[in-house]
């Protein structure tokens, strides 16, 4: 096993960006983007960081495929997810090991062009990879930097693709995709920051190496965004890591926690009973109804009102709509109203009926897959809180329990 190459180490986080001399002597320089690379990030396994889970070798040979020696890169940090910062801390303080990943990139795919699109509200993130692109001298491509919007769906890759060309960041869903028609028309590679990072790994040691991290199906590492109990922050674990395992590495106790959402806003809530013997493993959580999506892993404490907390997401969701379709405009908005008032105790039993059949209604019928992502949450809430629903349609409510649970 070789220490030195994780994503997460080398200088400690309060030191800074890694420097460029600090980031070869650690890991060597990087070596060139061969005709076995997009074979090996296949043969890795790895797939994509940024929530959908998608082949990160497939996405690669597609762009390559269409590609005429013109294809752009889009290196996406946007990092929309309100309970994830593990992508603004990846470039903050490794900015080589991003910008390795997308030079691979641009040699892999035959781009003339890395578009480095960063949250604009991420300033350390976006001053560390201006930094360290000024570090290198040569580049096989042309590099800008755009500073994407503050919104939940401007990473979604054909948001950010549009933007970019139009300076409107929602989702198109008609074809052609990104890697057939992108940036400025062409073929387009969209890869998470913390994919690169991963890439610019396997290059240097091999697919071999690769597969010899994590413990589950799935192979490898990944960083994960922890909140809601004990020490919180972002920590890089191998796949397979199981959430008790995690919790008490970071000082979260059973007897204290009810339920974890998993996967963020996008996620899934999962009951105690259940997660603490739950693998971190994409594998698994899909077989448990549940995905690692951006890497959040929230607790949710025995004193905190899983109705509330469920209902904060959802209006944030619901404000969040690209504003595209009915189903996300409207169906949304009245899941989250309803939602919220049952965790007021301003509902009734009805209220809990309609919030199924309304779910029914809207799932599968959005523009995008925006919609889809907030009925998923709302379809865990009611199976995870389902009691405590009841008692708020009573009006009993949970007096004792903290209002305030998930952190916009």
């Amino acid at each position: 096993m070789i220490e030195h190459a994780r994503l997460l180490a080398g200088p400690p986080a309060g030191a800074g960006p890694e420097s460029l001399a600090e980031h070869v002597a650690r890991l060597g320089r990087l070596p060139s983007a061969g005709p076995g690379l997009i074979k090996a990030i296949d043969g890795s396994g790895l797939v994509g960081r940024g929530g959908a889970g998608f082949p990160a070798g497939r996405k690669w040979a597609a762009v390559a495929h269409n590609s005429a020696g013109d294809a752009r890169v889009l290196v996406n940090g946007a990092e929309g997810e309100p309970l994830s910062s593990k992508d603004r801390l990846l470039m903050a303080i490794r900015p080589q090991l991003v910008i390795d990943g997308a030079l691979l990139a641009a040699q892999a795919v035959g781009a003339t062009e890395i578009v480095f699109y960063i949250g604009a509200a991420y300033h350390d993130a976006q001053l560390a990879m201006r930094r360290a692109l000024a570090e290198r001298q040569r580049l096989p491509a042309r590099a800008r930097f755009v500073a994407a919007p503050h919104a939940y769906v401007a990473g979604e890759e054909s948001a950010a693709v549009h933007f970019i060309n139009d300076g409107d960041a929602r989702p198109v869903v008609t074809p052609p995709r990104p890697f057939e028609r992108g940036i400025d028309g062409r073929p387009t590679l969209v890869q998470n920051v913390e994919t690169l990072a991963h890439i610019a790994l396997i290059a240097r040691f091999g697919d071999a190496w690769y597969r010899e991290l994590g413990r589950g199906q799935a192979k490898g590492t990944t960083l994960v965004t922890i909140s809601g109990a004990g020490t919180g922050g972002v920590r890089e674990i191998e796949l397979g890591t199981r959430i008790g395992e995690l919790a008490a590495a970071v000082g979260a106790a059973p007897e204290s926690t009810q339920a974890v959402l998993v996967g963020g806003y996008f996620g899934r809530w999962v009951a105690r009973e259940q997660a603490w013997g739950l693998p971190l493993d994409p594998i698994a959580l899909k077989a448990a109804g549940a995905s690692l999506g951006s890497g959040v892993i929230s607790f949710l404490a025995t004193d905190q009102c899983g109705v509330a907390a469920s209902a904060q997401v959802l209006d944030y969701m619901a404000a969040q709509s690209a504003a595209q379709c009915g189903p996300c405009v409207f169906g949304l908005r009245a899941i989250a109203d309803t939602a919220i008032a049952l965790a007021d105790n301003l509902a009734t039993g009805h209220d809990i009926e309609r919030l199924d059949r309304w779910a029914g209604q809207v799932h599968g019928r959005g523009a995008c897959h925006h919609p889809n992502g907030a009925i998923g949450l709302l379809g865990s809430a009611m199976a995870v809180f389902g009691r405590d629903m009841a008692i708020h349609a009573r009006r009993g409510g949970c007096a004792t329990r903290v209002r305030a649970a998930v952190a916009a």
